[in-house]
């Protein structure tokens, strides 16, 4: 990938602070070629990697190298983009927001600084991957699970701070979060809560601070640059018992929401429960050209088709009980009951129990996996997926009618519709993944068109996205438009007055600095 500047910084200018940077961690962790640029591209783009390109990037190897970096941002007006592994799959990967920004690569700060066996948590460095965390947690034998994403490639902290969800009962990984360290846009170093005081041991232990609480201000932030935190942990139960039901019709959703999220509110299912619908598990299965080989969506008579073939349900309901046996048992008992005034079919159950062995691919009993990966290569060619994910109230009436609302759309564009929900007990998460073939140009464009009109539609229903890819991130912070968007005006007079250069990413979730104000909007051109 070619050379792009950041706004108003000369070759002369981003050339010398290239060579101040390395001053602080060494010429090889500086990375400016072509290559190291391509290396740092969105690996999913929905069209060119050039709309959000990198100029650089720099990998410091420790919170002193991260300080200093930041002072010589600040100097040279060269802004960063930091990142703990760079693998925000369909949301933009390690690409910046806007062009010309400077990645910072924090994956060589990969250190668990502390494992807790009693208090159950423990102290990570951004570049901690999931893969990292459940092997340390098996080398001490440690008591202890953690909650891992559907992709467990990224980083620990990574996915917390930008509201990643699992599917065990600590499936909110952002709650888990308790005490941060964060380098500040001058430079300057902060610890929230406890860590206020110098050597608090309970830091990580107390999830509030005296005055006013700062830690989830560091999620999806443009405020500042985590640098270690505390991960609450699950302690190891007793017993687990997996309770699978397949749901036969498209419309079961809503009574399987209406049935589920009270027992969720009064703490009976104590998990995230993940409930996909079938094309989640054909995707495992084999390539779409297997089942369909035709350019328009999978006809719902072929839908009838597989199902009936692969004895599949049009939605699967897998919950996972933790505790002593005698408490799992009675709590599955009233789940069943719940279950089957809808659904007489009896569902199949799988026990665990302490020394039994753990399924290589068990995400609802912490074990991280990389499998759902295999839904890029569903289209075939260089598959690529983003997610349409909006959150709605966690009752039938609302799911159903968001599903109903977002098929027509993904319909109207001849798209295959792949729906999941995601019960956090109040609330439901709709991810509907977009899958696509990056070097099908009309493939592409179509799906631009299509995160275009269900951005839309669901703002005017009156819901909207928690997360989203870089290309839409200003399109979305838009639809939050109370009071002539307060939240946007007063996040931006905090970043402002924080940030006067604009330099820890500007534009991430739609935050823009005053001295970048001029770029919001700019490096999205809606279906082109």
């Amino acid at each position: 990938m070619k050379l792009h500047l950041p706004p108003r910084v000369s070759p002369k200018q981003f050339q010398s602070a290239m060579t101040a940077f390395a001053g602080i961690v060494g010429r090889a962790w500086v990375m400016d070629t072509d290559a190291d640029r391509d290396a740092y591209a969105d690996t999913y783009a929905p069209g060119s990697t050039e709309e959000w390109p990198a100029a650089a990037a720099v990998a410091p190897a420790s919170v002193e190298e991260v300080r200093a970096i930041v002072r010589l941002a600040n100097e040279h007006k060269v802004p960063l983009w930091p990142v703990a592994r760079g693998k925000n799959l369909g949301y933009g990967t390690a690409a910046p927001r806007m062009e010309g920004t400077v990645v910072m690569d924090l994956g060589r700060m990969n250190k668990v600084l502390e494992l807790d066996h009693t208090l159950a948590y423990c102290v990570v460095e951004p570049g901690v991957g999931f893969f990292d965390l459940y092997d340390q947690i098996q080398r001490e034998e440690a008591p202890l699970w953690l909650s891992v994403p559907g992709n467990a490639w990224g980083s620990v902290l990574g996915n917390a701070l930008e509201h990643g969800i699992g599917y065990t009962s600590y499936g909110l990984h952002a709650r888990n979060l308790c005490g941060i360290e964060a380098v500040l846009p001058d430079g300057d170093l902060l610890r929230t809560g406890m860590g206020a005081m110098t050597d608090n041991p309970a830091w990580h232990l107390f999830p509030m601070s005296y005055g006013p609480t700062w830690d989830l201000a560091f999620s999806q932030s443009n405020l500042g640059i985590v640098t270690k935190a505390g991960v609450w942990l699950q302690p190891a139960p007793e017993t687990s018992l997996e309770i699978v039901w397949d749901i036969p019709e498209v419309d079961d959703i809503s009574w399987v929401i209406d049935t589920i999220a009270p027992l969720k509110i009064s703490g009976l299912i104590d998990q995230n429960v993940f409930i996909p619908s079938w094309l989640g598990k054909m995707v495992l299965k084999g390539q779409r050209k297997d089942f369909w080989d035709k350019p328009s969506a999978i006809p719902e008579w072929r839908v009838a088709e597989l199902l009936k073939q692969y004895k599949l349900g049009y939605w699967q309901v897998s919950l996972r009980l933790y505790g002593e046996e005698t408490v799992v048992k009675a709590r599955a008992e009233v789940v069943k009951g719940a279950m089957k005034r809808h659904l007489a079919a009896a569902p199949a159950e799988h026990w665990w129990r302490q020394g039994d062995p753990v399924g290589q691919y068990e995400t609802t009993m912490g074990v991280p996996s990389a499998v759902p990966l295999q839904m890029s290569d569903w289209i075939g060619g260089r598959g690529a997926h983003m997610g349409f994910s909006p959150v709605v109230p966690a009752t039938g009436k609302h799911v159903l009618d968001q599903m109903h609302r977002s098929r027509k759309i993904i319909d109207a564009f001849d798209v295959d519709f792949y729906a999941s929900f995601t019960i956090g007990g109040r609330f439901a998460n709709n991810v509907n993944m977009l899958m696509y073939d990056r070097d099908n140009a009309a493939e592409v464009f179509k799906m631009r068109k299509l995160f275009d009109a269900l951005i839309v539609d669901t703002a005017k229903a009156g819901y909207a996205e928690y997360r989203t890819h870089l290309g839409w991130m200003d399109p979305v912070m838009e639809t939050f438009d109370f009071n002539d968007h307060a939240l946007r005006r007063f996040d931006e007079k905090v970043k402002s007055a924080l940030d006067p250069n604009g330099i820890i990413a500007p534009g991430k979730q739609g935050v823009w600095p005053s001295n970048y104000a001029d770029k919001r909007g700019s490096a999205y051109r809606g279906g082109s």
